[in-house]
């Protein structure tokens, strides 16, 4: 059986939200490309690579945090929302990044980050010179401590980097609430100075002509009345217990008062939840006058497994079906392990976090091979997709870094326990014999984490040159998906030749991925497109993917 090219026209969309479908590649700026040399990466070195995104076939781009901030968390603590950090450029470099965008076909989201500021934020210094009671102190999060000196917190929640959820201001009775970092405390949604704060920065972004925006824990703006204890065991688990600091109804009105702006906006503009919920809760957060998608966390966190990953599509898109929106499909991001490492692992899908150069490594062969497979998957699916940057090389988590960079604060704030993010933030390679593998301009060794030695062979030049290279089948795979237009297509499933296979058809293609080892028969039928360079003969092997047209020719 050959690999054959398809003739068949295109079909028409009759959809016109571009986010239904959209095919979304995450920039996570301090790490794609640094144009001054500095080792962080920056907004022209965006805008310098664009053609290169533009050719790769997606539709949009996201960017993670670019605005001012003291970078205690990677630009996820926010001292100012509406102006550009001077590690990534200023205002101007914004508009030429967002211009050069648009002109290359690519809509832009932006991060906000609304949960919480930074503690450099003007607000919160205000808070801090301000009475117990002021309204500056009113915006955020304070209480009072318990036990006799109120020596104690407030209530018993854990920061999610580790620790108390609560820090003591100095020489006061008086303690704030930081869900995450203690330089990111908490904002009180309750007060409407946050909610018109909020809007004017969504305008100020709209104006500029951005499309969209992804909002960073959406699902924990409000907490629960009181601020209860938590039971025993409550954390952040998409299937778990939501805990009184998680998902409470109240998220629900800030985000119907925010779809009403973007309505008023031209060009269809979007908002993606990153919201750790169950898909029957994540539903909630995409009716028609609220978000327009949701990160599938779920889908990402399914261990390699075909009946798991079955299970897990058909209920994602039960649920979003139930009101009328597409789901989302991810597999890494810039806050869990990379998915080309994860399925390297003895329990391959699994581990998120933590993998050090004390803890067991993965085999880097097996996980390139299951991640190449699982894009046949991911991109065959209806809906919208997520590519964080390098996924399409098969770049794998620098699992040895020495902990000597790191710079997480989860790392500090578990005394090591909890290695934290900086593996999957690695900046990425362009040139193999460069230094700093091409990431900045010529002869600049800097980058702000590590680069392993493995990174050569994942060089955006190296594969560019390779029609057998991962980076060559993402954009052969992301070429056929916009040509049978499969975003907005829908599942149909097929009886599979093993249990380990999955199986399903998308408008006129059919995805076969086969996640054991045993070699299983194929259909026959015309390939679109396969995984592996193999000869297949009518045998798919194991963990590897192809596409096959649903007609015999």
């Amino acid at each position: 059986m050959q690999s054959s090219e398809t003739t068949q026209p295109a079909r028409q969309r009759q959809e016109p939200s571009w986010w239904r479908h959209a095919v979304i590649y995450q920039i996570y700026p301090r790490s794609f490309a640094d144009s001054d040399g500095d080792g962080i990466g920056d907004l022209q070195g965006i805008r310098d690579r664009m053609s290169y995104l533009a050719r790769l076939g997606v539709d949009a781009i996201w960017l993670s945090p670019f605005y001012r901030s003291p970078q205690a968390d990677a630009g996820y603590d926010v001292s100012d929302y509406r102006d550009v950090d001077p590690l990534f450029g200023d205002l101007d470099e914004f508009d030429k990044m967002l211009s050069r965008a648009h002109e290359s076909g690519l809509k832009v989201i932006v991060d906000l980050v609304p949960n919480h500021t930074s503690d450099e934020h003007v607000w919160f210094k205000e808070a801090l010179a301000s009475p117990v009671g002021s309204p500056a102190r009113d915006r955020y999060i304070f209480r009072k401590g318990k036990g006799a000196n109120n020596e104690l917190p407030p209530n018993n929640w854990q920061s999610m980097f580790g620790g108390s959820a609560w820090t003591r201001v100095d020489g006061t009775d008086q303690w704030y609430l930081h869900m995450f970092d203690t330089k990111q405390p908490d904002l009180n949604w309750h007060n409407p100075e946050v909610h018109e704060e909020f809007i004017r920065t969504l305008r100020f972004w709209l104006d500029r002509g951005v499309d969209g925006f992804r909002v960073d824990v959406a699902h924990g703006l409000i907490k629960k009345e009181g601020l209860p204890d938590a039971e025993e065991g409550q954390v952040t688990n998409v299937d778990g217990d939501r805990g009184p600091m998680w998902d409470q109804d109240g998220v629900h009105d800030i985000y119907r008062e925010w779809r009403k702006v973007l309505d008023e906006y031209d060009g269809d503009r979007s908002m993606v939840a990153e919201a750790w919920v169950s898909p029957e809760r994540m539903a909630r957060y995409i009716r028609s006058d609220e978000m327009c998608q949701a990160f599938n966390f779920p889908y990402m966190m399914t261990p390699w497994n075909a009946d798991a990953y079955r299970q897990v599509i058909q209920r994602s898109l039960d649920e979003f079906g139930k009101v009328n929106a597409p789901s989302t499909w991810v597999l890494s991001n810039h806050d869990v392990t990379r998915h080309a490492t994860r399925f390297g692992m003895p329990n391959p899908g699994t581990v998120l976090r933590g993998i050090s150069l004390h803890t067991e490594q993965p085999d880097e062969v097996l996980g390139l091979r299951r991640a190449r497979a699982s894009i046949f998957m991911t991109l065959g699916l209806p809906g919208s997709a997520y590519i964080y940057q390098g996924e399409e090389l098969g770049l794998p988590e620098n699992t040895t870094m020495d902990d000597s960079f790191r710079q997480d604060p989860t790392y500090f704030r578990t005394n090591g326990k909890d290695v934290g993010r900086d593996g999957c933030r690695v900046p990425i390679p362009w040139k193999a014999k460069a230094p700093a593998y091409g990431f900045g301009p010529d002869n600049s060794a800097n980058t702000w984490l590590p680069q392993p030695d493995s990174f050569a062979r994942y060089a955006i030049d190296v594969e560019e040159k390779d029609p057998l290279s991962t980076l060559a089948l993402y954009r052969r795979v992301l070429k056929l998906r916009q040509w049978y237009d499969l975003g907005n297509g829908e599942v149909e499933w097929l009886d599979a030749p093993h249990k380990d296979v999955l199986m399903f058809r998308n408008r006129d293609v059919i995805a076969v991925i086969n996640m054991g080892d045993q070699t299983v028969p194929l259909p026959d039928l015309p390939i679109l497109a396969q995984s592996q360079p193999e000869t297949m003969d009518g045998l798919l092997p194991g963990n590897s993917a192809v596409w096959m047209f649903a007609h015999k020719r």
